[in-house]
């Protein structure tokens, strides 16, 4: 008997699983979602390899982003600054803010992305199609 995950199910991950979305030289692994959680946020972990850009600069006009920084150092445009952002380091990006990311270092970086509400996850093909035409 097949069983079909909910919303009011328990969600157990290890590390590396989840929907994982290719990008070039970053690395999209969604953990939660809408399906997961009645699209109230997803959750996602965004990877990027040494030295290798990120998205580009975009904001969101009614999301709200939560990103903590799970290892190297990330560079983070927030509004009109980049900073250097640490392992451990905390970022809340309201809606309408410009943002983007990037790798500057030697070593593959790595960032916890909580977007609320949820739903981005749509968007994850065609983004996946962008970077395979724009190699």
């Amino acid at each position: 008997m097949e069983h079909k995950n909910n919303n009011t199910d328990p969600l157990i991950l290890e590390e590396g699983q989840g929907r994982v979305y290719n990008c070039g030289t970053m690395t999209a692994v969604f953990k939660a979602d809408e399906k997961e959680t009645n699209e109230q946020y997803s959750i996602s972990e965004w990877w990027l390899e040494p030295n290798s850009d990120g998205p580009g600069a975009h904001q969101h006009e009614e999301n709200d982003e939560v990103i903590y920084v799970l290892a190297g150092t990330t560079s983070m445009l927030i509004a009109e600054k980049w900073i250097d952002a640490k392992k451990g380091t905390f970022i809340r990006i309201p809606a309408k803010t410009t943002h983007d990311f990037k790798n500057k270092t030697d070593q593959r970086t790595g960032v916890l992305n909580f977007f609320i509400p949820g739903g981005f996850e749509r968007n994850m093909p065609s983004i996946v199609k962008w970077f395979e035409d724009n190699k």
